[in-house]
Formats: structure tokens, C-alpha cells, sequence
């Protein structure tokens, strides 16, 4: 059968794995009364909640005859890793673009990294029928965008369609006919993207691992597109990493292909399919897996560097392994290093103590995704405040990575923004109208001081700013960075917190706890009104003597505590504290909980 691979490349938001819905229900991949849910392709509890794509996905349609393999795409800066990786399995692309946010920083990211490889994009401005649309400027803006990505004249060159992945239509006019669907998308992918161009159709086998995941039955899976030969199951195959070195050697015990949402067995594929394969245990993404007759290894595409690092260490609070049943370092070693083997975009060192690890990636929202599936799977840890990756010059300068930052907000609200990303080293690029009375920032600022300023911003917007990052460089580092300015109110003992404490405690600050809450001496309780950490008691009860005032008793009435989620709790913490991580609880504490201790170590880092 004829074959065609793409990929479906845009900003978060604006509707791939909506439209592969569709393209799934018009090409006839599902039976007239099978039930189907809304982004089947997010199939992760995570990217069901959060409502975003994390891991690139690979799904296949038949289409006149023709199978076209697709891939979709997480829209995230920080899950950009995914997306450098499969741009190398596909001949072609959809570039999805909002008709009324225009191409955004992240379709900036990807269509540059699919421009340098040769991919001739067809571009489609979807949600055509948002009634703040302007789909004829936003056209003006790609074609931009392409002119300063370096595309060659046939890149320039690029077809174009209107329509709404959610109501399933797409043609070349904005205004219609929708009666078609999205026929003259398929007939355009079948038209425009060429047929994949396979190495030797009778030479030996090698393909490239693209995707990998654990599956219960099968073991390893690894998912590429195959670059020359042919396999069936049964195979002997042999692995080679990236500098050509054998990293084992084996036999496929199956090739699955994708068939719809499901993978089908097959009995034989061909250069140029994009398939699964199991039966290997050691080979990983960005290794050739290959007939053994072969020496070479194929090219990778190169991964960016991570930008941020955080500590995981063992929980040694007192109350370690109440919650969880993986709390040693050797189980989360094991389990950050099998991430790591899948994720190419994170980077794991162990610390010289071997109790604790630096997990660097491309920033906070990756690291918490990491956390948040951990804590799920039963582990207990603590992890520090995320750090920038530093950089020495040739010259000896140290280098810190700058990101571009697009901020869309109402336009009484600029004032502020502008404002708070002054003081964090901002500098900016671009002011300009965004439709309705909303206006479209562009700043260059130092990923440290982003960091904790999501929640900061929609509180100053009253939630009406929508900030979008991507790394851009490494410069100069700029200086220092003003942090929180609130200190934090800690517990003196152990025990669980009394409502009546709370209640007098009320005064100092907002609480982020609950009444019966356990705690322990060191762990953060609330935030405290002044700029100084403040040891108080919150487990002293109310007298029960015989003996009352005139007055009658009140009721406590307690302000509801503030929430601390994983996401708020990460950028909030200082970096003498730490985000204590458990399957029930998210809790805060100083590193140091013996308050001698902190004084003593505050001192010598002063000194």
C-alpha cells in the first residue's frame, strides 16, 4: 500500500489532537455505533486533567487507498524533546495556527526544527469561526515567521486552509463549503507531502527508535520509522548506539502497526513504515536498530540542552514512609533513570552522597509532570526549588539561558506586567494590538526570574493574562533577582494542628494548612504577614477550666487555608526549603528542620 507519514505540529491550545479526532471518525477508523471519547489521543491520566498533550503519539488512517501514518504532537515548550525527536520519522507537516493568536512561540519552535530538515509544510488556520478571528493578518504572520526561519522558496511556498478541527471541516476558503469535511486536507496531505523516502528497499534492515514505552505483556516497545529493509517477527536484530558501539544483540518477538487508536501485529514491514517492535531490553531512543550484517549507525537529530535542574532527594521528614511504599534512594534512582531512557530532553547525575539526584529538563511544567507520575505510583520524596543551568564562556563569562516571553492581556492591566518584568531582568521586544482591547507583549528575560511568576501574573491580571515561553539563548548573566518577600510561619512541634491555635495564629499570616493536619518542628505552615520566618505553636488547645469570661464562647470561624498545588508549591519554595512529595500530600518544609541547625547554617552561608 502507498504511504504517506506526517505530523501535526502547533502552539498549546490551538487543536491538534482535536482535529486527529476527527480525522480518526471521517476516514472510517471506527465502527458506526463504537463509542469514542474526546482527544482519545491523550490517553495519560495527566493529559486528561491538564488538558495538554506530553508524549508524541503516533496513529494511522486509510485515506483512497493510501495509508497516512500521523503523529501527534505535545504543544509545550518543555516537552519540545518529543517533538525534535519525531520531525526525523515524518516527510511532511500540518502547521495548525489559532486565526485569532497567529503563530505563537512554540510554533516558532517547531516549524524552524521542521524547516532545517527539509519538511515542506501545509499550513491550516484553524477555530476560522472564533468571532475574533483575523485569519488574513495571521496569514501575513506565518509567511513572516517562515521568511525569518531561513525557509528555501518551495517551503515559501506553502498551501493553505481554513476551517475548525472541532466541527470537522477544513477547505480553501474561510467561508466553506463545509459539507466536504476534512477531505481536502487528506486530498492536500496525499497531493503536497511526498511519498517516504526509503534508503534501499531490499537492503538490510535499519530504523532509528523514535518513542519507547513499558508494556506489561511485551516488555520494551520501541516505536521509529524504518529507514531501509524489511523485518518479520523472529528477526535477529542488533542495537547500535549513537557512536556505533553494539548495545545488544536479539530477536523481535513482535512488530506492531498502528491501525486507528489500536495497534495492530503485522507479519512483515517495509522501508518507510512507521511500526512498533518489542522483544529488545536494552535499546533506547536514538539508537539504530539494525540487521546484524550492518557497522554504521544512523544519525540522530541533536536534542537542546535542559534549562532547569532540580534536587530529588530520600524524604527524611518525620513522617517518611507513612504514605508511600517507595521511599529508599535505590527506587527512585531506578525509576528516574528509566525516565530518562525514554525522555531524551532530561538529564539525571547522582550526587556524590548517593542519596540525592539532579533532574535537569526544559522547565518547571516538565520536572512537575515527572513529580506528579511519581507520586501517583506510590513514591515519597522531597525536591528542591528549581535551578537555572549556568554556562562558563570561552572567555569566562557565565552565561544563563534567556527566554522569549509573549504575554496577551487586557490593555489596563499592561501597566503592571511591564512593570514586574522589569524587575525581573525583562527586556522588551514588542508591544502591540492583539485584537479586542487586549495587547500582545514580547519580552527576552532570564528563565530564574519566570520562575514562580505564572501564578503572580494572573493574580495581577485578575486572570485574564494568557504567558507563553521559549528558550531563545544563552547571554550575559544579568544580575541579581529579587525573590518572594514574605517569610513563612513554621511549626515548633510535632502533633496534628488545632483549629483554636490556628484561629489566634490568623493575625501572622495565611495559613496553608488544615486543621487536623499532621505536622512536625521545621514544616511550613503558613506565610507569614512580614518578610522574617517565624516559629509558632500551632497545637496549644483551648483551656478546658471550669472558669469563663462574661462573654459567651464563639465559634471558631477559620479563613480558608491557601492550597499549595505541586506546580504553585515548586516555584513558591525558597532555596532553604523543600517540597516534601507524597501520594495523599503535598507538604512544605525548611531543608534544615532543627532551628539550631538553621541558624548554624545560616550563619556560615553568610559568612
Amino acid at each position: 500500500m502507498k504511504m504517506r507519514n506526517i505530523a501535526i505540529i502547533a502552539h498549546v491550545d490551538h487543536g491538534k489532537t482535536t482535529l486527529v479526532d476527527e480525522l480518526l471518525k471521517q476516514s472510517g477508523s471506527f465502527r458506526d455505533n463504537q463509542r469514542t471519547t474526546e482527544r482519545m489521543m491523550d490517553s495519560n491520566d495527566l493529559e486528561k486533567e491538564r488538558g495538554i498533550t506530553i508524549l508524541a503519539k503516533a496513529t494511522s488512517i486509510e485515506w483512497k487507498g493510501v495509508r497516512v501514518n500521523i503523529v501527534d504532537t505535545p504543544g509545550h515548550a518543555d516537552f519540545g524533546g518529543e517533538v525534535e525527536r519525531i520531525l526525523s520519522m515524518v516527510d511532511g507537516a500540518i502547521v495548525l495556527v489559532d486565526s485569532s493568536e497567529g503563530p505563537m512561540p512554540q510554533t516558532k519552535f517547531v516549524v524552524g526544527k521542521a524547516l532545517k530538515v527539509g519538511l515542506r509544510p501545509i499550513v491550516a488556520i484553524n477555530k476560522i469561526d472564533r468571532p475574533d478571528g483575523r485569519h488574513e493578518e495571521v496569514i501575513n504572520e506565518v509567511f513572516d515567521l517562515f521568511a525569518n526561519l531561513d525557509a528555501t522558496d518551495e517551503q515559501l511556498d506553502f498551501p493553505i486552509l481554513y476551517g475548525s478541527g472541532r466541527d470537522g471541516w477544513m477547505n480553501v476558503n474561510p467561508e466553506g463549503p463545509k459539507d466536504q469535511g476534512l477531505a481536502p486536507l487528506l486530498d492536500l496531505v496525499l497531493k503536497h507531502v511526498p511519498e517516504p523516502s526509503v534508503g534501499e528497499e531490499d537492503g538490510a534492515f535499519r530504523m532509528i527508535g523514535t518513542l519507547l514505552e513499558a508494556n506489561p505483556f511485551l516488555g520494551r516497545i520501541i516505536t521509529g520509522r524504518i529507514h531501509s529493509g524489511s523485518i518479520k517477527p523472529n528477526q535477529a536484530v542488533k542495537v547500535l548506539s549513537q557512536d556505533g558501539k553494539t548495545v545488544e544483540t536479539g530477536r523481535i518477538s513482535k512488530i506492531l502497526a498502528f491501525r486507528g487508536i489500536e495497534r495492530t501485529p503485522i507479519e512483515e514491514a517495509h522501508a518507510g513504515d512507521i511500526v512498533a517492535i518489542a522483544g529488545l531490553s536494552k535499546g533506547t531512543v536514538a539508537d539504530t536498530f539494525c540487521d546484524p550484517s550492518v557497522t554504521e549507525a544512523l544519525h540522530a537529530q541533536p536534542i537542546d540542552p535542559p534549562t532547569v535542574t532540580m534536587s530529588f532527594l530520600v524524604n527524611d521528614s518525620p513522617l517518611a514512609g507513612t504514605e508511600g511504599d517507595k521511599v529508599t534512594s535505590r527506587v527512585i534512582r531506578d525509576r528516574l533513570f528509566k525516565e530518562a531512557e525514554g525522555n531524551v530532553a532530561l538529564k539525571i547525575e547522582e550526587s556524590d552522597g548517593k542519596d540525592s539526584f539532579f533532574v535537569s529538563g526544559r522547565g518547571e511544567l516538565q520536572l512537575a509532570v515527572l513529580i506528579e507520575t511519581m507520586r501517583r505510583e506510590g513514591f515519597e520524596l522531597a525536591v528542591s526549588r528549581p535551578r537555572v543551568v549556568m554556562h562558563k564562556a570561552e572567555d569566562g563569562t557565565l552565561m544563563e539561558p534567556i527566554e522569549e516571553v509573549v504575554i496577551d492581556v487586557d490593555e489596563e492591566h499592561s501597566g503592571v506586567v511591564v512593570q514586574k518584568m522589569s524587575e525581573r531582568k525583562a527586556e522588551m521586544a514588542e508591544l502591540r494590538p492583539s485584537g479586542g482591547s487586549r495587547v500582545r507583549l514580547v519580552f527576552f528575560a532570564p528563565t530564574r526570574g519566570l520562575i514562580g511568576y505564572q501564578s503572580e501574573l494572573l493574580t495581577d491580571t485578575r486572570g485574564t493574562a494568557i504567558m507563553n515561553r521559549l528558550f531563545h539563548d544563552y547571554q550575559p548573566y544579568k544580575g541579581e533577582i529579587g525573590g518572594r518577600t514574605n517569610g513563612v510561619l513554621l511549626s515548633n512541634q510535632a502533633g496534628e494542628a488545632v483549629a483554636y491555635a490556628m484561629f489566634n495564629l490568623e493575625d501572622r499570616g495565611p495559613m496553608i494548612i488544615e486543621p487536623g493536619e499532621k505536622v512536625y518542628a521545621g514544616m511550613i505552615i503558613g506565610i507569614h504577614s512580614r518578610d522574617n520566618d517565624l516559629e509558632v505553636n500551632v497545637l496549644k488547645g483551648k483551656q478546658l477550666t471550669n472558669i469563663r469570661s462574661a462573654g459567651k464562647d464563639e465559634a471558631v470561624r477559620l479563613t480558608p487555608p491557601i492550597r499549595m498545588t505541586l506546580d504553585r508549591a515548586l516555584s513558591w519554595i525558597q532555596d532553604d526549603e523543600l517540597m516534601e512529595v507524597t501520594p495523599k500530600n503535598i507538604r512544605l518544609r525548611k531543608t534544615y528542620l532543627d532551628a539550631n541547625d538553621r541558624k548554624r547554617f545560616g550563619k556560615a552561608k553568610i559568612a
